[in-house]
């Protein structure tokens, strides 16, 4: 098996691969956690399988099946957080009840016969915004209502402008669509904003005047003369027996967003609002999952333009919500999706527990960070998530430092500064808003440590933050002496 080690082999999934060697079929199982760090090679008939994986990995795979000839039933599973020493059981029955279940059909997009989904799953991207790693894909969504007047409701991404097109065509029966609504200027909405008034020269594009200002930008030479209706707050565009009524959503999260209400359905048009990563046709019945990455990484930095939003919404009869990304929202889902989004965007903590996030370059600071882990839960932490910044997705990190109400950070010193991954995930925080949450800091050094004072300065610039002493100091490698402080740290916060 030398060769996978060869491949530089990168796993944001769960992953079955098949290797048939002398006849005989191996399986390694990679687990979630940006670079695969843990796998069996099992013959078959194999010997009791363990499997390794975090908690994110049981929610995003929770409809993917092994290979037949696999079995579960005495599994044995193990969290990453636990490898080290604590060997502590993840229960197995609620990860058989995830893993065993069947992959979901399609959902159905449409909101009724009049308002037709017409929008395209991405399986092909593998970073969206080049920077978000997307092991399910992406969606994106676009609807077609059809009355008097027809109207699209956002475009696609080009990379799927064929499919798109081709959608399109088949819902409009052969008939001419009067507007196409522009409600993002993002390439992966509005990518083919240029083509469709190319397709259709009697459509008028309806959009925020200054998403009108910015399409010359996305389309050389395009001519909208006398073909843009421009929007704003209130106003509404009646196209038979529904009626559209525009919001004015600036910043969520660029400058030009405009959702719309369609007022028979009670149908929102939420543009990027309550998006998440994820292609339908892998969607599963945990919305949160990869909603609450998404909203951190994409939205997360316009807490208060988010809480306008729902304030305008909350007048509002809602039946269902069509986010430009993701499934479309209604009943108990909408509701949940509308309260996480009025936490999350209050920057308020959704559950308890304590992030320990660490970077080591020689595994020293890991050393100590996982022994913090194990005081802390030593001490009544309800819950303790370790993630090595190196190797894990910056994206999820960023998504559990908002998810959770502490965090500690550890890291060595490095060019008489601080270890870069570590500066990185902090220049993350800091440019998402990052507030009202409790800090601890452990620096490593084998000389003239600065990490610790480089890593305080960069927290002192977040609104509302708190950090907790003492600031712990290991040189070099913890040692027996080092535990006392630990523990002092790992109490003051739970205090």
């Amino acid at each position: 098996m030398d060769f996978l080690h060869k491949t530089g082999l990168m796993c944001n999934d769960f992953l079955w691969m098949e290797e048939r060697n002398r006849r005989m079929e191996h399986i390694i199982l990679l687990m979630y956690g940006g670079f695969w760090q843990q796998f069996d090679i099992l013959p078959y008939p194999h010997p009791p399988l363990r499997c390794f994986c975090s908690e994110k990995a049981i929610c995003r795979n929770a409809p993917r099946k092994p290979p037949n000839h696999i079995s579960l039933s005495n599994a044995h599973f193990t969290h990453p957080q636990s490898w080290v020493k604590t060997q502590n059981n993840v229960p197995l029955q609620k990860l058989l009840e995830h893993i065993k279940r069947e992959r979901q059909e399609p959902m159905d997009m449409n909101i009724s016969p009049s308002i037709r989904y017409i929008g395209v799953d991405d399986l092909d991207i593998d970073l969206f915004e080049s920077q978000y790693i997307v092991p399910e894909g992406m969606s994106y969504n676009s609807w077609l209502i059809m009355d008097q007047k027809v109207a699209i409701m956002d475009t696609a991404d080009a990379r799927k402008a064929n499919e798109w097109k081709s959608h399109l065509n088949d819902a409009l029966q052969g008939r001419q669509p009067d507007y196409l609504v522009v409600h993002h200027m993002e390439p992966d909405h509005a990518s083919l904003v240029a083509e469709a008034c190319q397709m259709y020269p009697e459509m008028k594009v309806v959009c925020s005047k200054k998403a009108a200002s910015m399409m010359p930008q996305f389309f050389e030479g395009i001519q909208l003369d006398g073909r843009v209706l421009t929007v704003k707050e209130g106003d509404t565009l009646p196209l038979g027996t529904h009626t559209l009524r525009f919001i004015g959503a600036p910043m969520v999260h660029w400058p030009e967003v405009i959702m719309s209400y369609e007022e028979q359905s009670g149908t929102l048009f939420a543009a990027d609002g309550f998006g998440k990563f994820g292609a339908l046709v892998n969607e599963t019945d945990d919305w949160a999952c990869e909603a609450r990455r998404y909203y951190f990484n994409i939205c997360g930095k316009y807490g208060p333009q988010v809480q306008a939003v729902l304030t305008k919404a909350a007048s509002l009869h809602i039946q269902a919500i069509c986010p430009l990304h993701g499934p479309v929202l209604r009943g108990d889902a909408l509701e949940k999706a509308i309260s996480l989004y009025d936490t999350w965007s209050r920057y308020e903590p959704e559950s308890d527990g304590i992030l320990v996030a660490y970077a080591s370059i020689h595994g020293g600071t890991q050393v100590a960070a996982e022994r913090l882990a194990e005081i802390l839960q030593e001490e009544g932490a309800q819950k303790v998530v370790l993630s090595d910044l190196s190797r894990s997705d910056m994206a999820e990190v960023i998504e559990d430092a908002f998810r959770y109400p502490a965090l500690v950070v550890a890291a060595p010193s490095y060019d008489a500064g601080l270890f870069p991954v570590m500066y990185d995930f902090l220049h993350h925080l800091q440019i998402k808003n990052y507030q009202k949450r409790r800090f601890g800091i452990m620096e490593n050094g084998s000389w003239a440590p600065t990490a610790g004072k480089v890593m305080r300065q960069m927290i002192e610039q977040m609104k509302d933050c708190e950090t907790v002493e003492p600031m712990v100091t290991i040189h070099s490698r913890m040692k027996e002496a080092d535990i006392p402080q630990l523990r002092l740290l790992a109490k003051a916060m739970l205090a």
